[in-house]
């Protein structure tokens, strides 16, 4: 069994075209076809069957596919940890992001380690806070940023950097808008913009109201931070949001009051796989990131 016969059987698979993984790959159809055979016949299986100009996996296929991706990213990581050893300043680290920490958070520590790390590259995806943890376990990135950090979560070692309160935002003619504070209370009979249910931020909007004795209105939903801000600017309802969404700049037509009672709060750390080594790079990210904010938090 060889590399590239994995390697074209993964596109292929990936595709469900042998044409466009030949295009994708460089390499002539016959080549692919080719070493897609012979390894159907080392392993004495049929992997893939026609679908008039497409193929498709059988059901044997479709079980070998899993074990094809892990072999291949546990190459790709090994190789990854050989250039990193030889040159830890090179290489690259994958950081997942959560959209509230896509604004702030992200830029200001990847700037801070770029001017003391200049070639050292980033891949950086942003997604939803299940979808970064088990990347993570999967190993399709190598660390990522969440609030809150999950506590007892399987193959996942969290650390805590800093914590951070939630302001309510209203529409600027609301008639709390001028308050200096708010209990979150006055709020039971609003209509609440929230992220999508599954989001963290929608379960802690929902948590933070149930404590204050009531279940918000939920008029209307965003996916991202952009959505939301816009929804309440335009007087569509009021939110919940944590305060590195505000840095910088409250958006036109909203304003931001502070939540006297309950406080609302979030932790915001960063998770690695804890069944896996990191690699000399992000081992001097993970290094510098915890240093980082340990810093600011003695000089807040």
């Amino acid at each position: 069994m060889e590399l590239r016969q994995l390697q074209y059987f993964l596109e292929v698979a990936k595709r469900e075209h042998v044409s466009e993984a030949a295009e994708a790959l460089h390499v002539a159809q016959s080549a692919i076809s080719r070493q897609i055979a012979n390894l159907e016949a080392e392993l004495g299986v049929q992997l893939f069957e026609r679908e008039g100009r497409n193929v498709k996996l059988t059901p044997v296929g479709r079980h070998f596919l899993p074990h094809v991706e892990t072999a291949l990213k546990a190459i790709e990581y090994a190789k990854q940890q050989i250039e990193e050893y030889l040159d830890p300043e090179r290489g690259t680290i994958r950081i997942g992001f959560p959209t509230s920490l896509a604004s702030h958070t992200m830029p200001m520590v990847i700037s801070a380690f770029k001017e003391e790390h200049p070639n050292v590259s980033f891949h950086l995806r942003q997604g939803a806070y299940k979808y970064l943890i088990e990347a993570v376990k999967k190993r399709e990135i190598d660390l990522a940023f969440l609030g809150p950090v999950p506590t007892g979560e399987p193959g996942i070692k969290g650390e805590i950097l800093f914590s951070e309160m939630f302001a309510a935002l209203l529409p600027s003619n609301h008639p709390l808008a001028k308050r200096d504070s708010l209990v979150l209370n006055e709020l039971r009979n609003e209509p609440f913009v929230t992220f999508p249910e599954g989001y963290i931020l929608h379960q802690i909007v929902l948590d933070a109201c149930q404590q204050a004795g009531f279940s918000p209105i939920i008029s209307s939903e965003g996916e991202d931070l952009d959505a939301i801000k816009g929804l309440v600017s335009a007087g569509i309802g009021v939110t919940l949001l944590p305060e590195s969404a505000f840095y910088e700049t409250v958006p036109r037509f909203a304003v931001k009051v502070p939540i006297e009672i309950p406080q609302v709060k979030r932790n915001v750390g960063i998770i690695i796989s804890d069944h896996h080594e990191l690699a000399p790079s992000v081992k001097v990210f993970y290094r510098f990131v915890k240093d980082f904010f340990a810093q600011l938090e003695r000089y807040q």
